[in-house]
């Protein structure tokens, strides 16, 4: 039996945590573009700060999974 593709989207961790990311750049973008200048600096700063920590996330939980798939733990 082949699970859903659409339910194992919405089940995923790194999708969850993609979008989260994606809907944080983005307000803070907004936030920044319309407080002022010396806010947009400071918008800049948390979002060049913030992605990485996202993206090495997202990269540990592609590595655990994809070692729990090689052990034979996950179908």
């Amino acid at each position: 039996m082949n699970p859903n593709p659409f339910s194992a989207l919405l089940h995923s961790r790194k999708f969850w945590l993609m979008t989260f990311d994606m809907l944080i750049i983005i307000v803070l973008y907004f936030v920044g573009k319309y407080a002022g200048a010396s806010a947009f600096e400071d918008v800049k700063t948390l979002l060049v700060v913030l992605q990485p920590v996202i993206i090495t996330v997202i990269i540990g939980i592609t590595i655990e999974d994809s070692a729990l798939i090689r052990a034979g733990a996950v179908k």
